[in-house]
């Protein structure tokens, strides 16, 4: 059965759906994965590498080793043909115990599969994305997938275009397509909400996008500007603290002043009448 048989669509209106689930297989011919690095658009880029920069500081925070990858090489077949996928990001959760990985082999003792993996659909070739991606990912016994379509290039003849699919690992194993459309997803391992505006992702605390969750470099910076803003209003504290010593220091001269001078009328009167 063909992938796209598999996706949820509307038969009449957003109240009806049908739905269609089927046994995946372990390997397909079409995905036997290229040799060497697909090349990226610098959109492409920037918005995964966004995605594993918010990612490393919410691991950062947590009390258990948590490491978020780029364009991990993930198999579940030992074999000479390369069956896989590469996610464009991925979180493995735990941690693997070295420092440095190359790959997951999935067939490996103690080798566990990631917990989250963001595709983003490239404009260049949608199709993959729309057709066959979720099968490949149902090998990979991930719990999450979240598909992103910046550009919505996806095809209408896979069900496309769709800015968001959320992809979850149901208790029975099955891989079931949770959430389409524009957003916010809720996203169970990362325990936030992931929405988008003019193609540009945001990882937040609240459906409506407050509590923005931040890279490191964007901490660094708010940390870097409230110093900044503090320093400025502990200067502008000084600075009015100095303008009010300033003034009373005036106002006792003035006071000085008007004394000295009513006593100098005083005497100036008592000369005269004396």
């Amino acid at each position: 059965m063909r992938a796209a048989q598999a996706i949820i669509e509307a038969v009449s209106d957003s109240a009806n759906f049908v739905a269609v689930r089927y046994a995946v297989p372990s390997a397909r011919e079409t995905w036997a994965l290229p040799e060497g690095n697909v090349p990226e658009s610098t959109s492409h880029y920037e918005i995964a590498e966004y995605i594993r920069q918010v990612l490393i500081a919410w691991a950062e925070s947590l009390d258990r080793p948590v490491r978020v990858a780029r364009n991990l090489a993930i198999r579940w077949q030992d074999g000479a043909t390369p069956i896989g996928v590469d996610p464009d990001v991925c979180v493995l959760d735990p941690r693997p115990g070295a420092e440095s990985i190359s790959s997951l082999r999935l067939w490996q003792p103690g080798e566990l599969p990631p917990t989250l993996c963001f595709e983003i659909v490239s404009a260049n070739h949608p199709h993959k994305d729309y057709r066959d991606l979720h099968e490949r990912y149902a090998n990979v016994r991930a719990r999450e997938l979240v598909v992103f379509d910046p550009e919505l290039a996806g095809p209408r003849a896979l069900g496309g275009p769709l800015l968001f699919q959320l992809w979850r690992r149901a208790e029975d194993g099955t891989l079931e397509r949770v959430a389409t459309g524009d957003g916010p997803l809720r996203s169970e391992v990362l325990g936030c909400y992931i929405s988008a505006k003019h193609g540009k992702l945001a990882f937040s605390d609240q459906p409506s996008g407050a509590g923005r969750w931040l890279t490191r470099e964007e901490r660094e910076r708010a940390a870097a500007q409230r110093e900044r803003a503090e320093k400025e209003r502990a200067q502008d504290a000084e600075s009015d603290e100095r303008a009010e010593k300033e003034r009373e220091r005036a106002e006792k001269e003035r006071a000085e002043a008007e004394v000295r001078a009513l006593a100098a009328r005083v005497a100036e009167l008592e000369e005269r009448l004396g």
